[in-house]
């Protein structure tokens, strides 16, 4: 086939001879040869185009609409069937240096947010109609190197300044590529676009010649720029024209049929707490569950970050995955009251007394400040029963009940019998056996003797003299504000003497925690009730009387009694300072005893249980004097 066409456009210029002055034509129509390394230079002496090495349009004659893709057919043939010389309007001089095409274009003008699923990948044979880019019917050899740094000139071109309509003009599939090209212009929303040709490349076909593009993004109110690199492969149109094979990963490499690029909101940000130096909590298990409850403080501002996102193609609540952060997440630092190096040891010591499969917690509080400096959960999935769990504490409990006798006129010394069994009417028995008539009240403290509680608590106390003790002096019952949800102690008043009897042991229907717990040791030591908190704002509240100075010196004299001669000593052998204990055993029904102890050391007071641990010493007692051993004051 000749490949002459009619074509009735053509000027009085393009009437001469179809051999240009090199006496060179192709299937293109005549043109000049090809000239690498020869810088194009105006006729008026002025430097080509942007004194890179780029390509230069001539003005447009008059009357020209100046489209380089407009309905003049360029490359066709005159009505005599002779090709016609290409019009010098549409005439490019292309530079090209060592053989590796550079174009370096930039746009602004693009606006927007989130990509969408509009591109596809049809191939060169795909279905549906496209105006220019049917694939040819019969087969033509490949662009060559020229003809494809050419293309990539105008395709880049086109592209970097906006016009998506021309860009995918250039393509075998105009209509795939214009949706995909406006797409990604609309979505993803730079503020200028430049291309940058890199050189040539490996294409998906051997036999087709590929060339490299860098592409640099930019956005308002960001600073750094989007840069990646990708690859542009050439075939030609069934009129013989050197066009870009369009598939998605033109746009972006890892773009692909059902996939979509587009700029998204990240996640909102969670503050990352850090202990009370700075150090990073993430390690812990007993507070995986707890950090993501900590948000900033009042007032703080958050930054909703933004990144340009791949989605799509990973399955049903596949993560995007990141491409380009516009801007950080971020939220204030949140300085917790703990103690890393504390919490480490807590962790370890629930983590040994739960080997069996015992739920068990721990709370450590600085007295002088309320300040929480570890907080260990054993067992349970994740919940946090130290501070939001239920539990009777036994006779932990024996404390209240001992500031209440005291204020009561019950002295320290004064003579309370430790009588083997006693009723209210209910039998009540002790874990020590035998009968002690000579018992003072600190004796029945530190040996633990329920009998005498019992019968002393129905002698001198009034039904609600233990809850008003506890809520009015040691802050139980108030409702706690400490950084995280918490649970509040539940000690109702006894509508019989059995209640009555059951509670001043630490029994019946009293709920409490570690937390909890630990801040009754914490008054004790400190001789004042200071709500434990998690966080430095938070809000704290008032117990609304105080522990009489009298009442928790010789408190403080009794626990020190049971960590040094009573049923604490062993777990506390070995620790010196101030120290105080006591000890709980509570009954679970048919069940193993609950062990509980609470204890302190110089300014550090600590709460321990451990569910279906037997007796208070054993268990708990271990977990609570490891955590003292490494953190109290000597």
């Amino acid at each position: 086939m000749s490949g002459e066409r009619k074509n009735d456009r053509h000027d009085e210029h393009d009437r001469h001879d179809q051999r240009d002055e090199y006496g060179q034509h192709d299937e293109y129509g005549p043109h000049e040869p090809y000239q690498p390394y020869q810088p194009y230079e105006e006729s008026n002496g002025q430097d080509g185009y942007g004194g890179y090495g780029g390509y230069q349009e001539y003005d447009e004659p008059a009357g020209d609409d100046g489209g380089a893709y407009d309905a003049h057919d360029a490359y066709g043939t005159d009505a005599d069937g002779e090709a016609p010389r290409r019009s010098t309007a549409r005439r490019m001089v292309l530079v090209a240096a060592g053989g590796v095409f550079t174009a370096l274009l930039a746009v602004g003008g693009y606006g927007a947010y989130n990509v969408l699923n509009a591109v596809t990948d049809n191939g060169p044979s795909g279905g549906g109609h496209q105006a220019a880019g049917a694939a040819a019917s019969t087969p033509q050899e490949p662009p060559t190197a020229e003809q494809a740094e050419s293309a990539a000139k105008e395709f880049l071109a086109a592209w970097s300044r906006g016009d998506v309509a021309a860009a995918a003009a250039l393509t075998d599939h105009p209509e795939t590529a214009r949706a995909a090209l406006a797409t990604f212009k609309e979505q993803v929303g730079a503020r200028s676009l430049a291309l940058t040709g890199t050189g040539r490349a490996q294409a998906d076909t051997p036999s087709e010649p590929a060339l490299g593009f860098r592409v640099k993004a930019e956005f308002e109110g960001t600073p750094d720029a989007w840069e990646y690199d990708s690859v542009l492969s050439f075939v030609r149109s069934p009129d013989g024209k050197p066009v870009v094979r369009w598939k998605p990963s033109v746009i972006h490499p890892k773009l692909a049929a059902g996939k979509s690029i587009g700029v998204k909101a990240l996640p909102d940000p969670v503050s990352k707490p850090t202990d009370r130096k700075g150090r990073p909590l993430d390690a812990f298990p007993s507070l995986r569950a707890i950090l993501p409850q900590i948000g900033p403080p009042d007032g703080a501002a958050v930054v909703t970050g933004r990144a340009v996102v791949l989605s799509g193609g990973g399955g049903t609540g596949a993560e995007p995955e990141q491409l380009f952060v516009l801007t950080p997440p971020s939220a204030p630092q949140v300085k917790l009251t703990l103690d890393a190096d504390l919490q480490q040891v807590a962790e370890e010591a629930v983590k040994q007394q739960s080997a069996n499969g015992n739920p068990a917690s721990l709370v450590a509080i600085q007295p002088s400040t309320g300040q929480i400096l570890a907080i260990a959960n054993a067992g349970q999935g994740g919940f946090n029963r130290a501070v939001a769990g239920g539990q009777a504490p036994g006779s932990t409990m024996k404390v209240i009940t001992s500031a209440a006798l005291l204020e009561n006129g019950v002295g320290a010394d004064s003579v309370v019998p430790c009588k083997e069994t006693t009723t209210s009417p209910r039998l009540w028995h002790n874990d020590e056996p035998g009968s002690f008539p000579s018992y003072t009240l600190a004796d029945d403290f530190s040996h633990s003797c329920n009998t005498g509680f019992i019968d002393k608590g129905l002698e001198k106390l009034q039904p609600g003299d233990l809850g008003k003790v506890a809520r009015e002096q040691f802050g139980l019952g108030l409702e706690w504000h400490i950084g995280i949800p918490s649970r509040d102690a539940t000690i109702p008043a006894p509508g019989t003497k059995d209640e009555a009897a059951a509670q001043y042991i630490g029994q019946g229907r009293i709920q409490v925690n570690s937390l909890l717990m630990a801040s009754v040791a914490a008054t004790v030591q400190s001789g004042t009730f200071r709500q434990p908190v998690l966080r430095e704002d938070a809000k704290r509240v008032t117990a609304p009387g105080k522990l009489p100075a009298d009442v928790a010196r010789d408190l403080r004299a009794m626990m020190a009694k049971t960590a040094t001669q009573g049923t604490a000593r062993t777990p506390m052998a070995g620790l010196s300072g101030q120290i105080g204990a006591k000890t709980g055993t509570a009954e679970a029904g048919s069940q193993a005893n609950n062990s509980w102890f609470i204890a302190y050391r110089g300014d550090l007071a600590v709460a321990a249980e451990v569910e279906g641990g037997g007796h208070g010493f054993s268990a708990a007692g271990v977990a609570a004097a490891q955590v003292l051993k490494a953190g109290g004051k000597g």
